[in-house]
């Protein structure tokens, strides 16, 4: 077989594009992050061209990666099995030598030891909402939080709602991938749903729309439900929200760190809210809303379906419910 010269940053690039209709922009954003490293590695050790790549080299780049970054097993997992996706994507264009994806190890990891549990309880999230609608009632923040606690929704998945997907009447929320049109939900197609909202939600979202979203549209002649004065909002000032939120601080929790908020770092702007320790994102207001709804008593399926979860993903990443809170409940049933 022969193969054609590919250099470390040009192989990147074509990846990135290849991969960028097939995949989130947060999945994305992942991958570049992760193979930057890789590319950046490959530069130091002399690897201009990616053919000559050898098991031997992702071994040490392996060894590498995990004492220079310090990792944990399951983030040595998660950066290795990216570069086994990228080097099985090189082959397909005559990168570099065949099934040398083969030779790209990671970590087994045991039982557990890939489930995270960070998550925000139902009463940091009662007292988040409680202070939103208090002093930021149905503003940008507000809104987002509460479709992300209520939905059980990706912060993906808000930022493609449309207005038109809004429906006040009948109270619900058409989730709908448009990959054409820079919004493709992680599941595609398949993660489509209507997603019902109650009175209460309905009743934030009439306000926002009415008197404080930004008329505008985005690149593609959307009205995004959530926009601000540059159009349709980023995922990762989704994020800033969510770390900004959640800190103890914030809801009036003082700080458990025994921080002086006038100097602490986490305090001074959205923007670095992300350094205090307690802060979670997005997907921990998520986790917390899915795991809220399972100790409610409602069924694994409704919880599912709602939030675009597989039964299985659901048990493993997300229930924390006891062994015998389980038993209660199907006592309730009985």
């Amino acid at each position: 077989m022969n193969l054609e010269p590919i250099d470390p940053e040009t192989a990147l690039e074509m990846y990135l594009d290849s991969r960028e209709r097939e995949v989130t922009e947060a999945t994305l954003n992942s991958h570049r992050s992760r193979l930057q490293y890789f590319t950046a590695w490959c530069y130091d050790n002399e690897i201009e061209n990616l053919n000559e790549l050898t098991g031997r080299d992702i071994h040490r780049y392996r060894l590498w990666r995990r004492n220079d970054g310090d990792l944990t097993a399951p983030s040595e997992k998660t950066q290795m099995d990216t570069i086994r996706v990228f080097i099985r994507w090189l082959e397909s264009i005559d990168g570099v030598p065949v099934d040398l994806f083969t030779k790209v190890q990671s970590p087994t990891l045991s039982d557990g030891e890939n489930v995270r549990d960070v998550r925000v309880d139902s009463e940091e999230a009662d007292a988040i909402l409680t202070e939103l609608a208090t002093f930021e009632y149905a503003g940008t923040i507000h809104v987002v939080l509460l479709l992300l606690w209520r939905t059980m929704m990706r912060r993906s998945s808000v930022r493609a709602l449309d207005v038109e997907d809004y429906h006040p009447d009948e109270q619900y929320l058409a989730v709908t991938n448009r990959p054409d049109t820079g919004t493709r939900l992680k599941n595609g197609d398949n993660g489509e749903r209507y997603v019902a909202l109650r009175e209460q939600t309905c009743a934030v979202l009439d306000d926002w729309i009415e008197r404080q979203r930004p008329n505008v549209t985005d690149d593609f002649g959307r009205n995004p439900l959530i926009s601000t004065a540059q159009g349709r909002i980023h995922v990762n000032t989704i994020q800033t929200y969510a770390y900004a939120t959640t800190r103890p601080c914030f809801w009036g929790e003082g700080c458990p760190h025994d921080r002086d908020l006038d100097d602490c770092d986490g305090t001074k702007t959205k923007n670095q809210a992300h350094v205090c320790p307690s802060s979670k994102g997005p997907h921990a207001v998520r986790r917390g809303g899915i795991t809220h709804n399972l100790k409610e008593g409602r069924p694994e399926k409704f919880v599912s379906d709602r939030a675009d979860v597989s039964p299985d993903i659901l048990e493993k990443h997300y229930d924390r419910r006891t062994e015998h809170e389980k038993m209660e409940q199907r006592r309730e049933y009985l």
